[in-house]
């Protein structure tokens, strides 16, 4: 028995196992951490996009050739 074969009645048996064992409080403090880290990934990404966006934005701007660059 494979994991594609669980279905339905499988994951609400689990489900609510582990809301037995761990009790709501628990997993919902948990789930809002989980929260906290896919939001914090997200910026993450976000931030990194724009600074390679922004260094593009600067190489591009810069259209001295190479040879001239130390003359100024």
């Amino acid at each position: 028995m494979g994991l594609g074969n669980i279905g339905l009645p499988g994951l609400l048996l689990i489900a609510v196992v582990v809301l037995v064992l761990f009790g709501r409080g628990k997993i919902s403090s948990l789930m809002g951490e989980v929260g906290k880290g896919i939001t914090a990934f997200k910026k993450g990404v976000k931030d990194g996009s724009e600074e390679l966006e922004n260094d593009a934005v600067e190489a591009a701007k810069d259209v001295t050739p190479e040879g001239d660059k130390d003359k100024v």
